[in-house]
């Protein structure tokens, strides 16, 4: 009886380490540096960090700051439509972005027949600008293949009448919207965002999302299909971004702006080729 308990106990902790290595949640703190605290996140003792302080020295753009809607602190992403640039490689475009890479926890990249749950929580300003090109928030891209180039998902801000936020999509190099919704419902407040992806072939993925605003729990927009190709032909794994890319074609349309975002979650729910585990399931205590 003693050695069973024993072996149970074990089980569990077992079991808990493995729930544990499974999701991973990002936030800010208040006290850590900030570059450090994502890196230790998302790539221990490498660089996920891709801003354009290369060029614009003078500040971090990635900082934290206290927010009193969510009585905590968050990340603050920053754009500066005159200054910054994509890492001093482009300069059409600005990237403040963070993202998991190579170098990143095995559970933090997709691969082919995982499933896997992202959320995150984000704020736009009251009067944020996007333009007649991209702004892009959020990114599924994949690394490898000859398709890598171009996003799978991408959750984009855009000059409309009325400006619009859009969720696009492309199976290979074009990208088309799936839907829209008014921009307007986005400024100023929280957002609760989940996406939840089956990474597969057409006829065997899924893809789910839905962005909801937390003052009142209204969601905001609300997509999903089983009908997508949820992978990149070729590709070594799948990864998310998040943060503000923005093309500036049409920099007369932008201004500086500043984006939060907190609670980043990245969530294995099964492994390739495995089965999700049931917790407890046919185990019993003596």
């Amino acid at each position: 009886m003693k050695y069973k308990k024993l072996i149970v106990s074990l089980l569990l902790v077992l079991m808990a380490r493995c729930f544990s290595q499974a999701q991973i949640v990002l936030n800010a703190n208040g006290s850590d540096t900030t570059y450090k605290l994502i890196n230790a996140i998302l790539a221990p003792g490498y660089d996920v960090i891709e801003t354009p302080d290369c060029v614009h020295t003078t500040v971090k753009h990635i900082d934290q700051v206290y927010d009193a809607d969510l009585d905590k602190h968050v990340f603050r992403f920053k754009a500066h439509v005159h200054l910054d640039n994509d890492r001093c490689i482009n300069f059409d475009r600005q990237r403040t972005e963070i993202k998991t890479y190579d170098k990143s926890p095995e559970n933090l990249k997709a691969t082919l027949n995982e499933k896997v749950e992202y959320s995150w929580r984000f704020k736009l300003s009251s009067d944020f600008k996007p333009s007649l090109s991209f702004t892009h928030l959020h990114q599924i891209k994949a690394v490898g293949g000859p398709d890598e180039s171009m996003p799978l998902i991408t959750l984009t801000a855009r000059e409309s009448n009325p400006d619009q936020l859009e969720l696009r999509y492309a199976e290979e190099l074009s990208q088309s919207t799936i839907i829209q919704v008014p921009l307007e419902d986005f400024r100023g407040e929280w957002i609760q965002a989940t996406e939840t992806i089956l990474f597969q072939e057409k006829g065997k993925a899924t893809y789910s999302i839905e962005l909801k605003r937390m003052s009142d729990s209204v969601k905001l927009l609300e997509y999903s299909s089983t009908s997508l190709k949820m992978w990149k032909t070729d590709a070594d794994f799948l990864r998310p971004k998040w943060g503000i890319y923005r093309s500036l074609l049409d920099s007369m349309s932008l201004k500086d702006e500043d984006i939060l975002f907190s609670d980043i979650s990245i969530n294995e729910l099964t492994s390739a080729n495995t089965k999700k585990i049931e917790p407890f399931k046919n185990y019993h205590i003596y």
